[in-house]
């Protein structure tokens, strides 16, 4: 299929893939968790009922280096009293006035909920232990500028467990590499609108280098949250939340434009359950108890579109009417599967697909998933704005054709039976794994397997489906694509609206 970018290649400026925001989370092994806190507190032969005064030091020591950091680096910490305030606000009126030069760019504290334990006696096992509790403590937000991270933030709480929560961006990243490599660019908030080199900066996006990563959250931790050496333990670093965006530059704002309600007015009625799932690299299941479903709204940088399948989901919105965003995002990178050696329980080890771990180090991998669900919109919606096309090919699809002495009628897409099938065919997962007779079978209870066979072979012969090799399977062309969500559209937009009066 010709995508968007090849059709509109004239006045594109370029496109660039990246990871955008990225929460990552670094926790203590050992003490992460009530049991291993328990033991701890054991192994060092302190009373569980003493757990709050052995914490309580640990708390003022972060006090003091926080207090410590504000004098060497001339900032004041400023309380955050009420939640509704922006935190990215109070610290942007300081870059407007700092620069955006390396280093300690503002502190922030605010009263904020924490996870932690409480002392425990059971009185039927006789044992006293530490159970999971919430509760509130002080926390502090260390704002930076890292020459290799760029522009992030680390959350540190005063409280046991301490377990931190670090926050980039890929594109931070990107733009010190650029730096690095004398390529001239600029920037609109989180995103470029003009790179001097976009396969260069493709390349860079595509080797960003976790273990710099991993190097420099050891350094953050080591510099915001200095007690942790006191427990001989290291920050394990895992993926709580990440973006991947994938970014259409347009030359002129009206070019985009002139497109992008046309794009977002099909999407919204033609984007189904199992499209969605087909995107996220999933298939329906019966069993699937999540929700999904698509939100459109308005916001300042622009109109967006979103598509939810559970804790994931994918996006577009024309940022700041310039740039064409499709952005993957998940709260849970288990959620996204890959073929890797598994360990079972009684030892043994097989290939399979599994969920992806959540160690930073899964990042890489996550980026090319994330990549191809964004490939997969952008497929999506290519067959969306090709209007000329449509008009020269509708006599192909509606006219009869003749194939060996035999002759096929043309579709009538105000036919049920011509808009089931096509509908049908559209289905998400066949998008990925193909359909055979059977599938449809299931879909379409009306027809057997003979009628079937024979409306198989029409999709055939109009070109709109082809055979996979030596298998039984069949994909959809791009013309059969195209013409399938015509015929959804047709239905949604028109014929549904016009007759529901």
């Amino acid at each position: 299929m010709e995508l968007l970018t090849a059709t509109y290649r004239e006045k594109i400026a370029g496109e660039l893939s990246c990871l955008d925001r990225v929460i990552i989370t670094g926790t203590l092994p050992q003490i992460c968790h009530a049991q291993g806190m328990t033991s701890y507190l054991y192994s060092k032969g302190i009373r569980i009922f003493d757990y709050p005064k052995f914490a309580e030091p640990f708390k003022e020591e972060l006090r003091s280096n926080a207090e410590q950091l504000a004098k060497d680096n001339g900032v004041e910490i400023e309380f955050v009293s009420k939640s509704h305030i922006r935190k990215e606000d109070l610290v942007k009126k300081v870059l407007d006035k700092r620069g955006t030069h390396i280093g300690l760019v503002h502190i922030l504290s605010a009263m904020e909920a924490c996870g932690s334990y409480k002392p425990w006696h059971d009185k039927q096992s006789g044992k006293t232990f530490l159970k999971g509790a919430q509760s509130k403590c002080l926390h502090y937000y260390f704002y930076f500028i890292d020459p290799y991270l760029g522009y992030g933030y680390v959350r540190v709480p005063t409280w046991c467990p301490f377990k931190l929560q670090v926050y980039i961006n890929g594109h931070n990243i990107l733009a010190n590499e650029l730096d690095k490599h004398g390529i001239k660019f600029s920037m609109i908030d989180n995103a470029f609108d003009y790179i001097e080199d976009f396969s260069k900066a493709q390349e860079i996006c595509d080797n960003i280098d976790i273990k710099k990563i991993h190097k420099r959250l050891d350094q953050l931790a080591k510099t915001y949250c200095p007690i942790y050496s006191s427990f001989n333990q290291v920050y394990h670093w895992s993926i709580m939340q990440a973006e991947y965006a994938t970014d259409i530059v347009f030359k002129k704002q009206e070019y985009l434009q002139s497109i992008y309600s046309e794009l977002t007015a099909t999407a919204i009625h033609t984007v189904k359950p199992d499209n969605i799932a087909t995107f996220l690299g999933h298939k329906v299941d019966p069993r699937y108890q999540g929700e999904m479903g698509n939100n459109y709204n308005i916001r300042i940088e622009g109109s967006r579109i979103k598509h939810t399948m559970g804790k994931s989901s994918i996006k577009m919105y024309d940022k700041f009417s310039k740039i064409l965003r499709i952005e993957t995002t998940t709260n849970d990178v288990s959620f996204f599967k890959h073929y890797r050696e598994v360990e079972h329980r009684n030892g043994t080890k097989t290939m399979q697909f599994a969920p992806l771990k959540k160690n930073i180090y899964s990042l890489t991998l996550l980026a090319l998933l994330f990549k191809a669900s964004n490939r997969r919109y952008l497929e999506f919606i290519s067959a969306f704005d090709n209007k000329e096309a449509g008009r020269k090919r509708l006599d192909k699809i509606t006219k009869s054709k003749q194939e060996n002495n035999r002759n096929y009628k043309g579709f009538n897409l105000f036919s049920l039976q011509d808009l089931s099938l096509l509908i049908t065919a559209l289905r998400g997962e066949y998008n990925i794994c193909g359909f055979r007779n059977k599938d449809l079978r299931m879909r379409l209870p009306m027809f057997n397997a003979g009628k079937i066979s024979r409306l198989i072979k029409r999709l055939k012969v109009f070109g709109l489906i082809k055979k996979a090799g030596k298998t039984y399977k069949y994909y959809l062309t791009r013309l059969g694509k195209e013409l399938i969500i015509t015929a959804e559209k047709l239905k949604e937009t028109v014929l549904i609206p016009a007759l529901n009066y």
